[in-house]
């Protein structure tokens, strides 16, 4: 753990951090222009050094036909944000679209309990901190998810008393909102991302609004994610790396927490690491965070120098789950619940991404039908474009509203959507006047998330 400068506050002293290792992990790559005879080209094996690049570029989940095609295309894209340009093969995919991944959040939902049920203002902000970094672990999976299609929606019940809905909200650009609650704690979020792609990586920034509301005292608390670097999008294997600050703000009483996540070096030296300290409202240091994002996170009371209390020792507050092994898409058993029917209340809206062709034939192993349905949806939402244009219609989610606010975040600005509260009692009436004999066939269910019905791609 490093010295702290109670001087200095929380993001300008991990600032300094990180602009003294901003070069640490670029000096790991090396370019094998001489090698292949591409230009630009970048290639990072996390568990070694730079002579080994050009073996590392040969590895990878890529045909070398397939890789030598796709790098062609994206080369004219270097330098530019990516999120909604280009369409990808579903190679490279996950059965998962973006809205169930935004659940995968929820899997240690009770750090958020423990946070609503803590008196110690400062404890309340270490089991919250927690919570966010717990979901890196599944986050550092190298396969990407179905990008949503425009009202398309995720459910999720029977996972610690929560009530989970996520909802597309816009298409260009691609936005997403959730809204997540159970007895302790009310989440929100709304949701875009920024990308950098750089040829054979690309950097993606969370533009985003997160905010949790601690029932108990009403505390909200705000969360800013740090960016994620993929490297080796086409040579190599593909990893991800999460580095930079972690900022968790609590609004109302000004108590903060600052975590460093730790670039990766050298053969992998740093690789995971972050730490940190939450911080009062006046920015003097009160508790010690350490750990892996991959593994554990620890704390310790720590005097105004930063320097752990005499007396005190290091306690272990999350470790991770065990995960199924040699799993063919990363997944931790909460991503298969995610997937799975299990977690779907009943009469599940027709929106909701289990039910998409492209991702459920992905699932089977199907690539060649997966690809065929993913284009057939894609076709069908620019069809329903067409239409509501030409109708003179505005699309309008149906479980958050837009509002006027505008959210100042470190990569830009982010238009606000804000909960309505219509699926709440959507929920309850079905809930109320439906009985365990009266479902549905859920899986049997066509997938549909358009406005406009009788659609036919043009």
């Amino acid at each position: 753990m490093a010295q702290n400068d109670p001087k200095q506050s929380g993001g300008g002293f991990f600032s300094s951090i990180a602009n003294s290792l901003s070069n640490f992990g670029s000096a790991m790559s090396k370019s094998v222009n001489g090698l292949l005879g591409y230009e630009g080209l970048e290639v990072i094996n996390p568990e070694g050094g730079t002579e080994d690049a050009e073996d590392e570029a040969r590895r990878g989940r890529w045909k070398q036909e397939d890789r030598d095609s796709y790098w062609r295309m994206m080369q004219k894209y270097i330098g530019s944000d990516v999120t909604s340009m280009v369409t990808l093969p579903v190679l490279i995919f996950e059965p998962m679209s973006m809205l169930q991944k935004m659940a995968e959040l929820m899997e240690y939902s009770y750090l958020l309990d423990m946070a609503d049920e803590c008196e110690d203002p400062y404890m309340r902000m270490v089991y919250s901190t927690s919570w966010a970094i717990s979901v890196y672990y599944a986050y550092q999976r190298t396969w990407k998810p179905f990008n949503p299609i425009l009202g398309e929606t995720y459910e999720m019940v029977n996972h610690g008393g929560i009530t989970f809905i996520a909802e597309q909200v816009s298409h260009h650009p691609p936005m997403s909102a959730g809204h997540a609650e159970n007895e302790h704690f009310i989440y929100d979020i709304s949701s875009k991302v920024k990308t950098k792609f750089l040829g054979n990586s690309v950097d993606i920034y969370p533009l985003g609004r997160t905010r949790v509301t601690l029932k108990r005292d009403g505390v909200v608390i705000d969360l800013v994610p740090p960016p994620t670097k993929v490297n080796n999008l086409i040579f190599g294997r593909t990893w991800v790396d999460t580095l930079g600050e972690m900022i968790m703000t609590n609004l109302t009483t000004g108590d903060k927490a600052v975590l460093y996540f730790q670039p990766c070096g050298w053969f992998g030296a740093g690789r995971y690491e972050i730490d940190g300290y939450v911080y009062n409202a006046a920015e003097e240091p009160k508790i010690l965070m350490t750990g892996k994002w991959n593994e554990s996170m620890s704390y310790q009371p720590c005097d105004s120098d930063g320097e752990p209390l005499p007396g005190t020792e290091l306690k272990e507050l999350w470790r991770v789950a065990d995960a199924p092994k040699n799993d063919k898409f990363q997944y931790t058993y909460f991503a298969h619940k995610i997937n799975s029917f299990d977690t779907a209340p009943k009469k599940l809206l027709a929106s909701d991404s289990r039910l998409r062709p492209d991702r459920y034939a992905l699932e089977q192993g199907d690539l060649s039908k997966a690809g065929f349905e993913k284009s057939s949806l894609e076709e069908r939402q620019r069809a329903e474009k067409k239409n509501r244009e030409e109708k003179g219609h505005k699309f309008a989610p149906k479980w958050f509203d837009f509002t006027d606010e505008v959210a100042a975040t470190p990569w830009g600005a982010l238009e606000v959507y804000q909960y309505n509260g219509k699926y709440s009692e959507h929920r309850a009436a079905i809930d109320s006047s439906s009985s365990s004999s009266d479902g549905i066939a859920v899986k049997s269910t066509e997938f549909n998330p358009w406005q406009y019905e009788d659609l036919v791609a043009s």
